[in-house]
């Protein structure tokens, strides 16, 4: 299937502030029968990782990168009918950014996925104080945890969450993904080998469809 054509014109229009042509690109691929991991991997993700190159080699400003991840945004909300699952399986699922992490667009999509699988899913979405994130998971006891880190700067907030989360649950799934630990998730999951990486959401439905959780 060619995506390119449809990424480049998905791109075009949340770099442009269009959100009615970028909305009507994404439900014109879920009417086909699209699945909910190729919309948002070959057009979404792969559209915002486009844009952020973009901004990095300074094509475009901050203010443009901000609107086309507010455009995302606004569209990924919108899908939330299509991918609500009518069955339940009594498992939870955190699912939060680390401290000082303001990106969310790719951890919302992972939670879409837990969502579809029937999980009961707690999104939190970016920049979630250490502390926080630890009561919280004392008060709704997940039986997963996953943590985004989509700047690689970002990664010591990681590992020091993952050291205090072991103190007290060291049984608890942890799954770490984003583009922070794409270069380093090797040595990253040497040192933390209670840790999963799962590199995109293709990844992730195999490991949820492969995986016993208790």
């Amino acid at each position: 299937m060619d995506y390119s054509n449809y990424q480049k014109t998905f791109l075009s229009a949340i770099l442009s502030g269009d959100r009615n042509s970028g909305s009507a690109i994404i439900a014109e691929l879920s009417d086909r029968g699209w699945s909910v991991e190729d919309i948002y991997e070959k057009i979404i993700r792969d559209s915002l990782y486009k844009v952020g190159d973009l901004w990095e080699s300074g094509q475009i400003s901050v203010s443009s990168e901000h609107l086309a991840s507010a455009i995302v945004e606004s569209i990924l909300n919108e899908q939330y009918s299509r991918i609500i699952s009518q069955i339940k399986i009594n498992k939870t699922v955190v699912a939060a950014s680390v401290e000082n992490e303001i990106h969310q667009i790719g951890l919302k999509m992972v939670a879409d996925i837990f969502e579809m699988s029937g999980f009961n899913v707690h999104y939190l979405g970016a920049n979630n104080p250490l502390e926080d994130l630890i009561n919280f998971i004392d008060t709704v006891k997940p039986n997963i945890l996953a943590v985004s880190v989509s700047i690689n700067y970002h990664i010591k907030s990681l590992e020091l969450l993952i050291e205090e989360i072991r103190k007290k649950y060291p049984d608890l799934i942890i799954i770490a993904g984003g583009q922070g630990l794409k270069d380093q998730y090797r040595e990253f999951t040497i040192k933390y080998p209670n840790v999963m990486y799962l590199q995109d959401l293709y990844a992730l439905e195999d490991f949820l469809g492969k995986t016993q959780i208790s």
